[in-house]
C-alpha cells in the first residue's frame, strides 16, 4: 500500500520528467502579439530578433551581457537587429546617434562594449556629440569619421526609422525584445524575456514548417 510520503515522492519524480518546453505560452503574459505584423529586414528562412535599447538605460546595461550570451547559443537562422531609441530625451538621443555614427564609421564592434562600461561603470558623462567624439578618439576609434557621421543624412534617416519602429512595435520601455516582427517577448525578469524569446523562435519555426508547401510527389 502506498503511504502519503511515497505518493508525494512519486508525484515529484513524475513532475521532474515533464520538460520545461511543455509550458504553454500565454498571450499577454509571456508574449504580446503585434497587430499588424511588422516587416523584417532578413533573408528568407531567417528569424529576426529585434532588441530595442538605449546606452543610457541601466536596465539595458544589465541586459547586454545576458543577450550576448543568449545570442551565442542561437541557431544560424536567428539574426539580431539592434534598434536604439531616444524617447525624445536629449542625452538618450545623443547616444542613439552615437550607435549609428559608430556603425557608419566602422567602430561599433570595437567600441560597443567599452561604451556601456564607460557610461555605467566609469560614470562618464557621454551625453553630447563633443564628449562622445572625444571619448571615441581616446579609445581607438576614428573621431573625425564619427563626428562627420553624427549629424549626417544617413544617421538622421536611421534615427527616423528607429523611432518609427519604436512606435510601430508599441515600445514603451527598454530593453524590449521582438521576434519575427510578430511577437514581443514579455517577462517579469530579464532572463524570463530571453526564455520566452526562445519559445517564440520555436513557435515561428513550427508555424513556418506548417505553412510550407508539401513536397511534390515524384
Amino acid at each position: 500500500m502506498w503511504n502519503g510520503k511515497a505518493v508525494m515522492l512519486a508525484l515529484c519524480a513524475a513532475l521532474a520528467l515533464v520538460p520545461l518546453a511543455a509550458h504553454a505560452q500565454q498571450e499577454g503574459v509571456d508574449y504580446r502579439a503585434l497587430v499588424p505584423a511588422q516587416p523584417t529586414s532578413v533573408a528568407a528562412g531567417k528569424i529576426e530578433v529585434t532588441e530595442f535599447f538605449s546606452y543610457a538605460c541601466p536596465h539595458c546595461n544589465d541586459f547586454y551581457p545576458l543577450l550576448s550570451a543568449w545570442l551565442a547559443k542561437q541557431g544560424k537562422d536567428v539574426v539580431l537587429r539592434r534598434v536604439p531609441l531616444g524617447f525624445e530625451r536629449p542625452p538618450w538621443v545623443a547616444l542613439q546617434r552615437a550607435f549609428y555614427a559608430l556603425q557608419s564609421s566602422g567602430d561599433l564592434n570595437k567600441l560597443d562594449a567599452p561604451l556601456w562600461k564607460a557610461i555605467h561603470e566609469q560614470h562618464r558623462q557621454l551625453f553630447n556629440e563633443q564628449s562622445i567624439a572625444d571619448w571615441v578618439g581616446a579609445n581607438g576609434g576614428n573621431s573625425d569619421k564619427f563626428a562627420s557621421a553624427f549629424s549626417s543624412f544617413g544617421v538622421n534617416t536611421a534615427i527616423e526609422q528607429a523611432d518609427k519602429m519604436g512606435e510601430d512595435y508599441a515600445v514603451d520601455g527598454v530593453p524590449t525584445v521582438a521576434v519575427d516582427g510578430r511577437y514581443v517577448a514579455l517577462g517579469n525578469e530579464q532572463p524570463d524575456i530571453l526564455t520566452n524569446a526562445d519559445m517564440l523562435i520555436k513557435k515561428v519555426r513550427t508555424e513556418r514548417a506548417k505553412a510550407a508547401p508539401a513536397p511534390k510527389a515524384k
